[in-house]
């Protein structure tokens, strides 16, 4: 049954959408696909968490049971591997670089994975022993690279920071630390690295977008918790798209949201609930090539494809 506070929330939504869907900022709620089967086969879904699109459309997308499965971008079953080791609660960052490389943060071993395209380990950084020198991790949550190969990861737990490896493994920065001023981190869980380099994180307790280049400078931040436009509750995600515009997975309200790499909103989509168009708590999304956006619908066990 639903609660008092959940239907409050939806009721909310309702009404914002109700209030500016007039300045052609609410997008039509219907999805242009949605697919997935709950249940641990291959190409099903148990709770998936994270996902990202290769050079070929292919979606990689990990989920709770540990695997890491190709779909292509309509939902169809390529292949699939599973993470060394068990994790009770599954990798929770995954992106793929432009060599086609599946980057799977590996967060309760402490550790990243890289892997070729067929699954095969090419790398780990990160000796899978948790701690706060350098070059070990508390929880790390996602990783992008730059031109040049460097690897930046982010994590969370006593650290909230992002560090820097060369491309063949060593450590070269850090920065960020535990708290809410510019430049600091609560729980840090995503990241979108532009075409000149700016790095996008998902600071999803602190309820914002930060901005960074790759030397740690702060350039900007916007965001604040709320369910406005622009107000976000636990960005759980961020991916750029095809045009530049940056697209934000809301776990809290449970909606995507588009911006430009700016801050300006651009529009909502999604709200509470299981019907096509609806969302139940989403962790991720990714961006394809023709600008489409496939949401992870977790708690939903599927994939809801719109655009914005």
């Amino acid at each position: 049954m639903q609660s008092r506070r959940d239907f409050l929330k939806a009721a909310g939504l309702s009404a914002l959408a109700s209030s500016i869907s007039g300045c052609g900022l609410i997008h039509s709620s219907t999805p242009d696909l949605v697919w997935g089967v709950h249940g641990n086969r291959d190409g099903w879904l148990h709770k998936p968490r994270v996902a990202a699109f290769d050079t070929k459309d292919n979606l990689y997308i990990a989920d709770l049971t540990d695997r890491i499965q190709c779909f292509t971008r309509d939902g169809q079953f390529l292949r699939g591997w599973r993470t060394p080791a068990l994790n009770v609660d599954g990798p929770s960052g995954l992106s793929v670089d432009r060599l086609n490389r599946v980057l799977v943060a590996d967060t309760h071993f402490y550790r990243v994975l890289v892997y070729s395209p067929a699954g095969e380990i090419l790398m780990q950084l990160g000796d899978g022993i948790q701690g706060q020198e350098k070059g070990r991790f508390g929880y790390p949550t996602d990783v992008v690279i730059d031109k040049a190969g460097n690897f930046y990861v982010s994590e969370y737990g006593e650290n909230d920071r992002i560090q820097v490896f060369t491309p063949d493994g060593q450590w070269v920065r850090q920065w960020g630390g535990h708290g809410y001023a510019p430049g600091e981190f609560l729980r840090p869980r995503a990241m979108a690295m532009d075409e000149d380099e700016q790095i996008y994180v998902a600071d999803s307790c602190n309820h914002r977008i930060q901005v960074f280049n790759t030397l740690g400078k702060h350039i900007r931040s916007w965001g604040r918790r709320g369910v406005g436009l622009g107000e976000m509750a636990f960005p759980y995600d961020v991916s750029l798209g095809p045009e530049g515009d940056l697209y934000v997975c809301e776990y809290g309200n449970q909606r995507v949201q588009k911006f430009t790499t700016e801050g300006k909103p651009l529009g909502l989509w999604g709200k509470p609930g299981r019907a096509p168009g609806e969302l139940n708590n989403p962790w991720a999304l990714a961006v394809d090539s023709r600008g489409a956006v496939s949401v992870i619908d977790s708690n939903n066990h599927r994939v809801q494809r719109f655009r914005m």
